[in-house]
């Protein structure tokens, strides 16, 4: 599903109320229960029974969930089984209510901001070929005009949806992955959010007692980032071997000079669950910030190129025009 403003509040609202419950005592299947009563959205109360079936069956609530598909992303599964392995379930839920928070906020912002520019290219598309109407064209010739103008522009909002809607499947999220890193501040903005992800999971279950071999593939995976994943996956047999983290990550080249410092004085000081805490808040606030930015300059980078065209087409029309009349005179 594309992620509209709805759906992903609709998410966020129901993390919210999951974890509400969960800090409340009523347990994963108490919970589900009351969620089940008074789902947010009548798309959830399916998944929510299908969940609850197969808990009575014996499975955990990860088992559970993963067997519900694309139902919830790589991603929110991932936070989920980190919050259950280390006993703070709540605080996973309530990470992806903001998650989710966050990007129904900034869909929101985006929608808002989007609209000017499409109506603008619409007008455009549909006004700027008039005058071929008295040409040789006709009708012909002027629908044409306007179809070779709005069929690239659907062209690509298709191919972003068709992506965005494989962004759970194999092929789906390497190519988004590294489609959107490229994007300025999108890019940095996603990889200080997986960071931020990361450092939080990490020190959720390094607080549980988690051993670190077992702790850092399961944040690699709450991260989201496959890049992250791919950097830590062979990190047990390593760290088994006697090599310590942030040896791992001084010789890596996916954390940035500042995690990897404040890592390795954590780790020698002994304070490194509160480090954690600390590099999760920065990377969050980093990651969040430039996001915002690039919604507020997405919309005014497009409103930007679509004037252009329509001035060079406006200079492009009266130019032939004047032509045309000074070869008569």
């Amino acid at each position: 599903m594309f992620p509209t403003p709805g759906p992903l509040a609709r998410r966020a609202n129901f993390y919210h109320q999951f974890a509400q419950f969960i800090a409340a005592g009523l347990g994963v299947t108490g919970a589900l229960k009351q969620l089940h009563r008074a789902p947010p959205g009548r798309e959830y109360r399916a998944p929510v029974e299908a969940v609850l079936r197969d808990l009575a069956a014996g499975n955990t609530f990860a088992e559970a969930l993963q067997q519900r598909g694309e139902w919830l992303a790589p991603f929110d599964l991932a936070l989920v089984r980190a919050g259950e392995h280390s006993g703070r379930l709540d605080a996973a839920l309530r990470s992806l209510a903001r998650h989710y928070e966050e990007r129904a906020a900034l869909a929101r912002r985006l929608l808002a901001d989007l609209a000017y520019p499409v109506l603008l290219l619409h007008a455009a598309a549909l006004l700027l070929p008039v005058p071929g109407l008295l040409g040789p064209g006709g009708v012909g010739g002027y629908v044409l005009n306007v179809l070779v103008i709005l069929v690239p522009a659907y062209a690509v909002a298709l191919s972003a949806l068709l992506l965005s809607r494989r962004r759970n499947s194999g092929w789906g999220r390497p190519v988004l992955e590294r489609v959107l890193h490229g994007i300025p501040l999108v890019g940095a903005g996603r990889r200080h959010l997986a960071l931020g992800r990361c450092a939080a999971a990490l020190e959720a279950l390094i607080t549980a007692g988690v051993g670190i071999v077992e702790a850092w593939p399961l944040a690699a995976a709450a991260s989201g980032s496959l890049a992250l994943q791919r950097e830590v996956a062979d990190w047990p047999t390593r760290l088994a071997a006697g090599r310590t983290p942030a040896e791992l990550l001084a010789q890596g080249k996916i954390f940035p000079e500042l995690f990897v410092n404040q890592y390795h004085t954590g780790e020698l000081t002994g304070a490194l669950d509160d480090t954690l805490r600390r590099l999760a808040d920065y990377h969050t606030n980093e990651g969040t910030q430039r996001l915002r930015l690039a919604a507020q300059w997405f919309p005014r980078l497009l409103y930007g190129v679509i004037a252009a065209w329509i001035a060079w087409r406006v200079i492009a029309f009266w130019s032939g025009y004047f032509e045309q009349i000074n070869s008569v005179l």
